[in-house]
């Protein structure tokens, strides 16, 4: 896509104010490039609707463009969980949580996304959530996967961001990790039973994957 092309689309891509002014806040930040792109947020609110989904979590929330394209989407007594490890990016996300009126719908979790994801499982029981996420550490996909399997209902949806990686998977780089990590998800998905997939060239890449 030209950078001319791209500028048409963006101008074409319903993005609300909140969204836009922590997209541009956002890119002052260290590790902007981690933030989803515009189109992206406007895809996963509509998936939110059309899944009909109250209850969502995210694996990765860096400063909140996700998590608030999403919980903007859910109804009012909907639900999101959002999980990271870092505290420091998440500060913005939770005044922007505020400045959208979702800070209600959405519960952070602070911590090993893997071990966020079990506890879950214990509190709120398998098949639980309507729509997951994922947008964090690329080595621990799989994992991520496995568990949101677990926790996401039949029918339900997991998106899956940066699995075409800059084009690395394609041709990883020796030593690099998260790459191989990506290639080797993005084989296991193709010829995974359990799930219905498309992988969609938005952004850095996300894959669709609804639960059977």
């Amino acid at each position: 896509m030209t950078p001319q092309v791209y500028g048409y689309m963006l101008e074409h891509t319903r993005e609300p104010e909140v969204l836009r002014q922590l997209r541009e806040e956002t890119a002052a930040v260290h590790g902007s490039h981690m933030q989803i792109t515009p189109e992206q947020g406007a895809l996963l609110g509509l998936l939110v609707e059309l899944m009909g989904a109250r209850r969502v979590v995210e694996v990765g929330v860096f400063t909140g463009y996700s998590s608030t394209a999403m919980a903007m989407a859910l109804p009012a007594d909907g639900k999101l969980v959002a999980l990271d490890r870092d505290e420091r990016p998440v500060a913005m996300a939770q005044r922007y949580w505020g400045l959208a009126g979702v800070a209600e719908r959405v519960e952070l979790r602070v911590g090993p996304a893997a071990e966020s994801l079990k506890a879950l499982l214990e509190r709120d029981g398998p098949g639980s959530y309507d729509m997951a996420f994922i947008d964090a550490d690329k080595r621990a996909y799989g994992t991520y996967y496995e568990l949101l399997l677990q926790l996401v209902r039949p029918g339900g949806l997991i998106a899956i961001d940066n699995v075409l990686f800059y084009g690395k998977v394609a041709d990883p780089p020796p030593g690099d990790k998260a790459a191989v990590a990506l290639r080797d998800l993005n084989a296991k998905l193709l010829t995974d039973t359990r799930i219905t997939v498309s992988m969609v060239p938005i952004g850095d890449g996300m894959t669709l994957c609804r639960r059977r």
